[in-house]
Protein backbone atom coordinates (compact mmCIF):
# COMPACT_ATOMS: atom_id res chain seq x y z
CA UNK A 1 0.00 0.00 0.00
CA UNK A 2 1.32 3.47 -0.93
CA UNK A 3 2.17 5.79 1.87
CA UNK A 4 0.19 9.04 2.12
CA UNK A 5 2.24 12.12 1.46
CA UNK A 6 1.72 14.55 4.29
CA UNK A 7 3.52 17.84 4.51
CA UNK A 8 2.73 21.50 4.82
CA UNK A 9 2.73 22.60 1.19
CA UNK A 10 2.94 26.32 2.00
CA UNK A 11 5.98 25.78 4.23
CA UNK A 12 7.55 23.57 1.56
CA UNK A 13 6.98 26.24 -1.12
CA UNK A 14 8.52 28.84 1.22
CA UNK A 15 11.63 26.68 1.71
CA UNK A 16 11.95 25.96 -2.00
CA UNK A 17 11.49 29.65 -2.78
CA UNK A 18 14.42 30.48 -0.51
CA UNK A 19 16.63 28.01 -2.37
CA UNK A 20 15.62 29.32 -5.80
CA UNK A 21 16.05 32.88 -4.53
CA UNK A 22 19.59 32.20 -3.38
CA UNK A 23 20.82 29.93 -6.18
CA UNK A 24 18.60 30.91 -9.10
CA UNK A 25 16.62 28.48 -11.20
CA UNK A 26 19.57 27.04 -13.12
CA UNK A 27 21.81 26.78 -10.06
CA UNK A 28 19.26 24.84 -8.03
CA UNK A 29 19.22 21.05 -8.18
CA UNK A 30 16.36 18.76 -7.29
CA UNK A 31 18.49 17.55 -4.39
CA UNK A 32 18.79 21.13 -3.10
CA UNK A 33 15.01 21.43 -3.22
CA UNK A 34 14.13 18.12 -1.61
CA UNK A 35 16.72 18.68 1.13
CA UNK A 36 15.33 22.14 1.90
CA UNK A 37 11.72 20.95 1.76
CA UNK A 38 12.56 17.81 3.77
CA UNK A 39 10.70 15.53 1.39
CA UNK A 40 11.77 12.87 -1.07
CA UNK A 41 11.69 13.45 -4.82
CA UNK A 42 8.72 11.15 -5.39
CA UNK A 43 6.66 13.18 -2.90
CA UNK A 44 7.64 16.35 -4.72
CA UNK A 45 6.65 14.93 -8.10
CA UNK A 46 3.38 13.50 -6.74
CA UNK A 47 2.23 16.68 -4.99
CA UNK A 48 3.69 19.59 -6.93
CA UNK A 49 5.29 18.28 -10.09
CA UNK A 50 8.71 18.86 -11.56
CA UNK A 51 11.29 21.54 -10.85
CA UNK A 52 9.74 23.92 -13.38
CA UNK A 53 6.28 23.65 -11.82
CA UNK A 54 7.75 24.16 -8.36
CA UNK A 55 9.60 27.25 -9.58
CA UNK A 56 6.41 28.71 -11.04
CA UNK A 57 4.67 28.19 -7.70
CA UNK A 58 7.59 29.72 -5.80
CA UNK A 59 7.63 32.84 -7.99
CA UNK A 60 3.87 33.15 -7.57
CA UNK A 61 4.26 32.78 -3.80
CA UNK A 62 6.97 35.44 -3.75
CA UNK A 63 4.89 37.91 -5.76
CA UNK A 64 1.85 37.21 -3.55
CA UNK A 65 3.93 38.18 -0.51
CA UNK A 66 4.82 41.45 -2.22
CA UNK A 67 1.20 42.08 -3.13
CA UNK A 68 0.11 41.66 0.51
CA UNK A 69 2.87 44.01 1.65
CA UNK A 70 1.74 46.71 -0.79
CA UNK A 71 -1.90 46.30 0.26
CA UNK A 72 -0.91 46.65 3.92
CA UNK A 73 1.09 49.80 3.18
CA UNK A 74 -1.77 51.36 1.21
CA UNK A 75 -4.16 50.67 4.11
CA UNK A 76 -1.85 52.49 6.54
CA UNK A 77 -3.02 55.70 8.17
CA UNK A 78 0.35 57.35 7.48
CA UNK A 79 0.62 60.05 4.83
CA UNK A 80 1.13 58.77 1.28
CA UNK A 81 4.47 60.54 0.95
CA UNK A 82 5.79 59.08 4.22
CA UNK A 83 4.71 55.60 3.10
CA UNK A 84 6.58 56.13 -0.17
CA UNK A 85 9.70 57.43 1.57
CA UNK A 86 9.65 54.53 4.05
CA UNK A 87 9.25 52.11 1.13
CA UNK A 88 12.24 53.65 -0.67
CA UNK A 89 14.40 53.49 2.46
CA UNK A 90 13.40 49.86 3.06
CA UNK A 91 14.22 49.06 -0.57
CA UNK A 92 17.67 50.56 -0.14
CA UNK A 93 18.18 48.64 3.09
CA UNK A 94 17.22 45.37 1.42
CA UNK A 95 19.51 46.06 -1.54
CA UNK A 96 22.58 46.86 0.54
CA UNK A 97 22.03 44.51 3.49
CA UNK A 98 20.21 41.58 1.92
CA UNK A 99 22.16 38.51 1.00
CA UNK A 100 20.18 38.03 -2.19
CA UNK A 101 18.72 40.52 -4.59
CA UNK A 102 15.05 40.71 -5.48
CA UNK A 103 13.76 37.32 -6.60
CA UNK A 104 11.49 38.98 -9.17
CA UNK A 105 14.42 40.82 -10.75
CA UNK A 106 16.60 37.70 -10.73
CA UNK A 107 13.84 35.58 -12.24
CA UNK A 108 13.05 38.17 -14.91
CA UNK A 109 16.61 38.06 -16.22
CA UNK A 110 17.25 34.35 -15.74
CA UNK A 111 13.96 32.70 -16.72
CA UNK A 112 11.23 35.07 -17.93
CA UNK A 113 12.72 35.56 -21.37
CA UNK A 114 12.13 31.86 -22.11
CA UNK A 115 9.15 30.97 -19.92
CA UNK A 116 5.80 32.59 -20.61
CA UNK A 117 4.27 31.56 -17.27
CA UNK A 118 7.07 33.21 -15.31
CA UNK A 119 6.89 36.25 -17.57
CA UNK A 120 3.13 36.53 -16.96
CA UNK A 121 3.53 36.26 -13.16
CA UNK A 122 6.29 38.86 -13.15
CA UNK A 123 4.36 41.19 -15.46
CA UNK A 124 1.38 41.03 -13.10
CA UNK A 125 3.75 41.75 -10.19
CA UNK A 126 5.25 44.71 -12.04
CA UNK A 127 1.77 46.01 -12.84
CA UNK A 128 0.83 45.79 -9.14
CA UNK A 129 4.05 47.56 -8.15
CA UNK A 130 3.24 50.29 -10.65
CA UNK A 131 -0.31 50.63 -9.29
CA UNK A 132 0.97 50.73 -5.70
CA UNK A 133 3.42 53.52 -6.54
CA UNK A 134 0.91 55.35 -8.73
CA UNK A 135 -1.68 55.37 -5.94
CA UNK A 136 0.82 56.64 -3.37
CA UNK A 137 2.12 59.36 -5.67
CA UNK A 138 -1.34 60.46 -6.76
CA UNK A 139 -2.59 60.58 -3.16
CA UNK A 140 0.53 62.49 -2.10
CA UNK A 141 -0.19 64.99 -4.87
CA UNK A 142 -3.78 65.41 -3.67
CA UNK A 143 -2.49 66.13 -0.16
CA UNK A 144 0.08 68.61 -1.42
CA UNK A 145 3.06 66.42 -0.48
CA UNK A 146 4.21 66.19 -4.12
CA UNK A 147 3.82 69.01 -6.65
CA UNK A 148 0.51 68.88 -8.50
CA UNK A 149 2.18 69.35 -11.90
CA UNK A 150 4.00 66.00 -11.67
CA UNK A 151 2.85 63.01 -13.71
CA UNK A 152 2.08 60.12 -11.30
CA UNK A 153 2.20 57.54 -14.11
CA UNK A 154 5.65 58.68 -15.23
CA UNK A 155 6.97 58.77 -11.66
CA UNK A 156 5.63 55.28 -10.92
CA UNK A 157 7.22 53.91 -14.11
CA UNK A 158 10.44 55.75 -13.38
CA UNK A 159 10.71 54.37 -9.85
CA UNK A 160 9.90 50.82 -11.00
CA UNK A 161 12.75 51.03 -13.54
CA UNK A 162 15.12 52.83 -11.18
CA UNK A 163 14.64 50.20 -8.47
CA UNK A 164 15.95 47.50 -10.81
CA UNK A 165 18.93 49.69 -11.69
CA UNK A 166 19.79 50.10 -8.00
CA UNK A 167 19.97 46.32 -7.65
CA UNK A 168 22.24 46.01 -10.66
CA UNK A 169 24.46 48.86 -9.47
CA UNK A 170 24.87 47.32 -6.04
CA UNK A 171 25.62 43.87 -7.44
CA UNK A 172 28.36 45.33 -9.64
CA UNK A 173 29.84 48.01 -7.38
CA UNK A 174 28.93 47.02 -3.80
CA UNK A 175 28.76 50.74 -2.99
CA UNK A 176 26.04 51.41 -0.39
CA UNK A 177 26.72 55.16 -0.40
CA UNK A 178 25.96 55.30 -4.11
CA UNK A 179 22.60 53.57 -3.64
CA UNK A 180 21.67 55.78 -0.67
CA UNK A 181 22.57 58.92 -2.62
CA UNK A 182 20.43 57.84 -5.59
CA UNK A 183 17.51 57.17 -3.26
CA UNK A 184 17.91 60.54 -1.54
CA UNK A 185 18.06 62.25 -4.92
CA UNK A 186 14.84 60.55 -6.00
CA UNK A 187 13.09 61.55 -2.76
CA UNK A 188 14.37 65.13 -3.15
CA UNK A 189 13.03 65.30 -6.70
CA UNK A 190 9.63 64.14 -5.50
CA UNK A 191 9.43 66.66 -2.69
CA UNK A 192 10.58 69.78 -4.57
Amino acid sequence: MARNVEFNETAAIQKAMEVFWKKGYNGTSMRDLTDAMQINSSSLYNTIGDKQELFVRCVQYYTDLRKHDWEKRLASSSSPFSILVDYIHEAVNIIINGEDSCMAVKSAFEVATNDQRIKDILKADSDRAYQFLYNLIQNAMKQGEIRADEDPALLADYFNSTWTGWYESYILHKDPIKIKRMAQYFIKQLSR
